[in-house]
This record gives structure tokens, sequence and C-alpha cells, in this order.
């Protein structure tokens, strides 16, 4: 089910938004979604080559390895 959510915009990012949800033909609301979406899919995420270079870095899996390890033991300096 979806959610409604208040957002409050200065007045020229605004008409920013409205301009651009404009030229691609759709509602606001719309285009305000599917650009936050956007910055999650390419800001929040690896890429599927990224996470290969990930995979095969041994000391980077052990050094993940270790910490994960250290934090279940609750040993070791969080920062």
């Amino acid at each position: 089910m979806s959610k409604t959510v208040t957002l409050r915009l200065d007045d020229n990012n605004y008409a920013q938004f409205r301009k651009l949800a404009k030229e691609d033909n759709r509602p606001l609301s719309n285009f305000i979604e599917t650009a936050a979406l956007r910055y999650i899919e390419e800001h929040g995420f690896v890429d599927e080559y990224e996470m290969a270079e990930i995979s095969e870095n041994k000391e980077l899996n052990l050094s993940i390895a270790n910490g994960l390890r250290d934090a279940k033991l609750r040993q070791g300096k969080f920062v």
C-alpha cells in the first residue's frame, strides 16, 4: 500500500522539479520518487563488476570476516 509523504521544497527547487517532471511527461510525485530510487540504486549498492572485484580480493574478505567475528564477540573498537 502506498504512503503519502509531505515534502517541503524551496521555490527554486520546486520549479526545477516541476519543469523536469513536465518535460518527462509525468506527475511531480512520480518524478521525485523515481529520482530518489535512482539515487539509491546508484549510490547505495555496488554493481556486478564492483562486487566481482570485492569477491576476488582475498585480503579484503579476510579483513571483513575478522571484523564480523570481532563484532559478534563484541571485541575490538567500533568507530
